[in-house]
C-alpha cells in the first residue's frame, strides 16, 4: 500500500457575467455574498485578475486551453444556432486541463454551462456531464443534458446545478476528482419571477449606489436601452448573485461534511466582467459597439482556497490572466507543465501560495475581442481597434475610472508608441494566422461556426444589424 498522499481534489466554480465589483469582499456593501466572502477569507482573492476576452465563450475556451482567442478560434459567444444537436466541439484538437487531469487519474465532471459546442456528450476527459444546452436562458424549469439526452428539470437553475454537483461529490468522495460547477448566474434575464422572490424583494430598498446609472454611453448596445435606470433589473442582477452565493455555501458545507475541505482546492472565477450602468451601459465587451475594454469588462472576480497551501485572508495585487490559469493549476497540483512554447501563460503558483507578490517579470496583461486588442500595465491601458480605430489610452494612476482618453495627446505619443509596439510584438508571437481575430469581422452578435480548414474565419460571424 502506497503512503504517497493523494493529489488534491479540485472544485472550480465559474459564474457568468459577474462584474469585479459584485462581491461583498471586494468592497461592495450592498450586494450580499456571505459564502464567497467566507471563501475569500479562507484563501486568497486576486484584485487584478483579467479575462482573456470580455465575452463568455472566448473566455471559457481560454480558461480551459490556456490559449488566447487567436489561438483557439473562439472569438465571440456561440449562438444558439450553433448549439445542440448540431454544434461541433469548438476545442477539438486542443489539450485542455481536464484532459490532463483525466490522464493523471482524476475523475472529471461538469455541472452547468459549457457553451463551447459538443454539448450532448462529455467533453475533454470528463465522464460526468450535466450540461446546460445553450449560453443562457430562463432560470426556472430549464432543460438540461444528461446521458446524451435533453431532460426536463424542475426548480431554480442555480439550485438544480448545485444539486447535481453535490451528487457528484457524494459519489466521488474517495477522489481525486475535478468538478466544474458552472452557473449561468448572474447572466440575464433579471426580471421578477426569474429569481427567488424573497431574495429579489430583499433588494427593494437598496439604493444601488454601487451601480451608478450614468448617462447613456454613445456606443451603448445590447440590453442597455431596457436596463439603464431600471431598478427591477438591478434587483434581478443582485438577486442572481445572492442566490448563487447561497448555493456555493451548500457546496462548501458538503465538502466539510465529507471531510474533503483540507485536501480540496476550491477556485471561484467569473468568465468575464460586467457593467450595470457603469460608464452608461449594461453589458461586458459587447455592451458597446465598438466593443470596449473597460476595467469592469476585462477584470473578473477570482479567489482560491486550499488550507495549508494557500494563505488565508490575503488579497493579491499581482496582475494575472485567465491564460495563466492552466499552467498554474498544473503547477499547484504537482503535475508536469505542458511542453508547448506556443502557450502564452505563466504559472502564478508562487503568488497563489504566498511566496511572492508578482506573477511575472514584465507586468503586462493582454486582451482581445475580435479586432479590438488591449495592453494593460499597472500604469497604462492602450486599446487598439483594427483597422482604423478609434484607439484609446488611459492613465490608470490618475484616471482609474477611464474617463479621459489621452491617445491624441501629443505629450503621450511616446507612451502610445511603446505600448503599441509591445502589443504588436506579443500578438505576433502567439497568433495563429488562420485564427487572427484582428482580421475577422467579429461584431459582438455571436459566432455561428467553428473556424477550421473547411470554415474560414470570415464566414464565422454575422453582420451587426443596423439600429432603427
Amino acid at each position: 500500500m502506497s503512503n504517497k498522499p493523494q493529489r488534491p481534489n479540485v472544485v472550480f466554480i465559474l459564474s457568468d457575467d459577474q462584474g469585479p465589483w459584485a462581491l461583498g469582499c471586494a468592497g461592495n456593501d450592498e450586494i450580499r455574498t456571505p459564502n464567497l466572502d467566507r471563501l475569500a477569507g479562507g484563501g486568497t482573492r486576486f484584485e487584478n485578475f483579467f479575462c482573456t476576452s470580455p465575452v463568455c465563450s472566448p473566455a471559457r475556451a481560454s480558461i480551459a486551453s490556456g490559449r488566447i482567442p487567436s489561438q483557439h478560434g473562439v472569438h465571440d459567444w456561440i449562438r444558439d444556432e450553433a448549439s445542440p444537436p448540431r454544434a461541433p466541439d469548438y476545442l477539438e484538437g486542443l489539450t485542455t486541463y481536464t484532459d490532463i487531469l483525466a490522464a493523471n487519474g482524476y475523475t472529471c465532471g461538469l455541472s452547468g454551462k459549457w457553451h463551447l459546442g459538443g454539448h450532448m456528450t462529455p467533453q475533454h476527459g470528463m465522464t460526468h456531464w450535466f450540461c446546460h444546452p445553450y449560453g443562457g436562458g430562463r432560470y426556472n424549469d430549464m432543460d438540461m443534458i444528461r446521458d446524451g439526452k435533453l431532460i426536463k428539470t424542475k426548480g431554480y437553475l442555480s439550485d438544480v446545478i448545485t444539486d447535481d454537483a453535490l451528487a457528484f461529490l457524494d459519489a466521488n468522495k474517495t477522489g481525486p476528482f475535478y468538478l466544474g460547477v458552472h452557473y449561468t448566474a448572474p447572466h440575464s434575464p433579471w426580471q421578477e419571477g426569474e429569481h427567488p422572490q424573497e431574495i429579489f424583494d430583499s433588494y427593494d430598498a437598496c439604493p444601488f449606489k454601487t451601480c451608478p446609472q450614468e448617462p447613456r454611453h454613445p456606443w451603448a448596445a445590447g440590453p442597455t436601452d431596457s436596463s439603464l435606470g431600471n431598478r427591477e433589473m438591478l434587483k434581478g442582477y443582485f438577486a442572481a448573485v445572492t442566490a448563487m452565493d447561497a448555493n456555493i455555501g451548500r457546496i462548501l458545507a458538503r465538502l466539510d461534511e465529507l471531510g474533503l475541505s483540507d485536501n480540496t482546492l476550491v477556485v471561484f472565477m467569473s468568465d468575464n466582467g460586467y457593467s450595470c450602468g457603469h460608464h452608461g451601459f449594461w453589458g461586458k465587451g459587447n455592451g458597446t459597439f465598438p466593443m470596449n475594454m473597460y476595467e469592469n469588462s476585462v477584470k473578473v472576480p477570482m479567489m482560491a482556497r486550499h488550507p495549508g497551501r494557500i494563505p488565508a485572508g490575503k488579497v493579491a495585487g499581482a496582475m494575472v490572466s485567465q491564460y495563466d490559469f492552466l499552467p498554474t493549476l498544473l503547477d499547484h497540483l504537482g503535475l508536469p507543465p505542458l511542453d508547448d512554447p506556443t502557450l502564452p501563460g505563466q504559472s502564478f503558483r508562487r503568488v497563489l501560495e504566498g511566496e511572492t507578490d508578482e506573477a511575472r517579470e514584465e507586468v503586462v496583461v493582454y486582451d482581445e475581442y475580435g479586432p479590438v486588442r488591449m495592453i494593460r500595465t499597472r500604469e497604462w491601458k492602450y486599446v487598439h481597434r483594427y483597422p482604423y480605430g478609434p484607439h484609446e489610452l488611459y492613465d490608470l494612476v490618475r484616471d482609474a475610472e477611464e474617463r479621459r482618453n489621452l491617445v491624441d495627446d501629443k505629450d503621450r505619443q511616446p507612451v502610445v508608441a511603446e505600448l503599441r509596439g509591445r502589443m504588436l510584438s506579443w500578438f505576433a508571437r502567439y497568433v495563429v494566422p488562420q485564427m487572427d481575430g484582428a482580421r475577422m469581422g467579429v461584431t459582438s452578435v455571436g459566432q455561428i461556426q467553428r473556424i477550421d480548414a473547411d470554415h474560414p474565419g470570415e464566414t464565422a460571424f454575422l453582420p451587426r444589424p443596423k439600429r432603427a
